[in-house]
C-alpha cells in the first residue's frame, strides 16, 4: 500500500513538472539576412577561423568549400540567434556534401557536421 502511494505522489509530481514543459512554444517570427558569420576550427592545426559569407556565395576554408544557402534571425533581436542553411563539401566536390542542412547559432550540437579535421558553427547572421 505504502508502495502505490509513492508511485501515485511521484506520477503526480511528475504530471505537475512535465505539464508545463510540455506545452507548445511559440513561433518566432523570422527575417532573411543577407549573409552570415562562421567559424570554422581546424581540429589539426588548432587554428580558428571566422568567416563572413554572403548569401548564396561559397567560401574556401582550407580544404572545405562553404555555401551559404540562407541566413534567418528572429525579427525583434538579430543578436539572439540565426539559422543558417550550409551546404559544406570538399574543395574538390568530386565526393558528397559533408554536410548539407540547418545550423543553429544557440545549439551547435543540434545539427553538427561530423568532419575528423573541422568543425563549422553558425555565429550569427548579418541584416542588411
Amino acid at each position: 500500500m505504502r508502495r502505490g502511494a509513492l508511485l501515485l505522489a511521484a506520477g503526480l509530481l511528475a504530471g505537475s513538472v512535465a505539464g508545463p514543459l510540455a506545452a507548445p512554444l511559440a513561433a518566432q517570427e523570422a527575417a532573411t539576412a543577407t549573409g552570415g558569420e562562421l567559424r570554422v576550427l581546424d581540429k589539426l592545426t588548432g587554428v580558428v577561423i571566422d568567416v563572413a559569407v554572403q548569401t548564396r556565395q561559397t567560401r574556401q576554408v582550407g580544404n572545405l568549400s562553404i555555401t551559404l544557402q540562407e541566413c534567418r534571425y528572429p525579427v525583434g533581436n538579430p543578436a539572439s540567434d540565426a539559422w543558417v542553411l550550409l551546404e559544406i563539401s570538399l574543395v574538390d566536390r568530386q565526393t558528397a556534401p559533408l554536410f548539407q542542412g540547418w545550423m543553429v547559432a544557440s545549439a551547435p550540437a543540434l545539427n553538427a557536421m561530423d568532419h575528423p579535421r573541422y568543425d563549422v558553427w553558425a555565429l550569427r547572421c548579418m541584416p542588411g
